[in-house]
């Protein structure tokens, strides 16, 4: 049997209408099931062009077209070819204007140009990315946040949850022989906060991320009075910062997150 395949049609990108679907079929652990997204059906001539291609594969369709006109006739032709077709958001804009006694716009992809939140996302990923181990200490000033850390204490990945949550990070690595940025010394203190972690459990990453290098798990950078050297250093530097220090020792990426931003929640009550 063939797998069962689904036509994600959208009047814009369809990243709503492809979410909704995938997640409705993730109750099906998959199941085998095919997408197939066509976005930018605008006309009655594409909606009959991806409902031929449907009925050739024997799928079915989920749509989110927003003008009333081009929800009826998919509908209405999908009815004639009898292909099963799912309106995802046609129902629940005709309870909210009912709801609310407003006109809706009837616009396409209006949830992109308003959700302003999907922008700041995307620019703090880039800038987490762009000011990722320190290598423009210029993003340092103008970081939400600043990570501190010695090598393998997360702060990359850190990062880069934190972004997605719209918050633009920074780190830096901190190493013995190598002077912090002076940008460093220059942020509010409550900005910046210092992953901890135990030497026995940096020395165990360490040693692991060597050998799936295919690198000798010896090396200095897994040498456990090397990792004291520098955690002594870390301690330092914080010590001069007078930074929130977080312990990461056995802590999930996600966990230390909720840390830090039960801190920036509190400091902004």
């Amino acid at each position: 049997m063939n797998s069962p395949i689904i036509y994600v049609v959208s009047d814009s990108v369809g990243e709503t209408a492809e979410l909704v679907t995938k997640a409705a079929i993730s109750q099906f652990n998959g199941s085998g099931m095919t997408l197939k997204r066509f976005p930018y059906v605008e006309d009655k001539e594409h909606i009959e062009e991806v409902l031929s291609l449907a009925a050739l594969d024997k799928g079915m369709v989920a749509f989110t077209l927003v003008k009333p006109e081009m929800r009826t006739y998919m509908k209405v032709q999908a009815e004639k070819e009898g292909i099963l077709a799912v309106d995802l958001i046609g129902p629940i804009i005709d309870e909210i204007q009912a709801f609310s006694g407003k006109t809706p716009l009837f616009e396409p992809g209006l949830v992109r140009k308003l959700d302003e939140d999907y922008f700041k996302k995307i620019e703090a990923i880039e800038f987490a990315v762009k000011y990722d181990d320190g290598r423009d200490p210029r993003g340092i000033l103008k970081a939400d946040i600043v990570l501190i850390g010695v090598s393998r204490t997360s702060k990359t990945p850190l990062s880069q949850y934190l972004a997605h949550k719209r918050i633009k990070v920074a780190n830096v690595p901190l190493v013995p022989e190598v002077d912090p940025p002076e940008e460093l010394y220059k942020v509010p203190k409550e900005r910046c906060f210092g992953l901890k972690i135990s030497p026995e459990k940096l020395n165990h990453i360490r040693r692991e991320r060597l050998i799936s290098l295919g690198l000798n798990d010896q090396a200095s950078y897994a040498n456990i009075d090397r990792i004291k050297e520098e955690l002594t250093f870390f301690e330092q530097v914080v010590g001069k910062i007078n930074c929130p220090i977080i312990d990461v020792t056995n802590k999930a990426v996600e966990e230390t997150a909720n840390v830090i931003l039960n801190y920036i929640y509190k400091g902004r009550a």
